[in-house]
């Protein structure tokens, strides 16, 4: 699995995750929505992701990296 596999489902269960807890346990798990979706916006605008470094320093081929080998 990719770095860029990982961010996206790890991304989209975050979503989920949040719509659930704002359904299901209080309205203002919508704030953990709002940050993914911030955070995601702003990874797109600077290159720049914390989960993607640390996907990194674990290992973690990007597609790149696994298309060269």
């Amino acid at each position: 699995m990719t770095v860029e596999r990982i961010v996206f489902i790890v991304a989209g269960f975050m979503v989920l995750l949040s719509v659930a807890l704002t359904h299901f346990v209080h309205p203002y798990f919508v704030g953990l929505t709002l940050f993914v979706g911030l955070n995601l916006f702003q990874s797109g605008i600077t290159k720049w992701c914390p989960l993607v470094i640390i996907l990194k320093k674990l290992g973690v081929q990007s597609e790149c990296q696994q298309a060269t080998t």
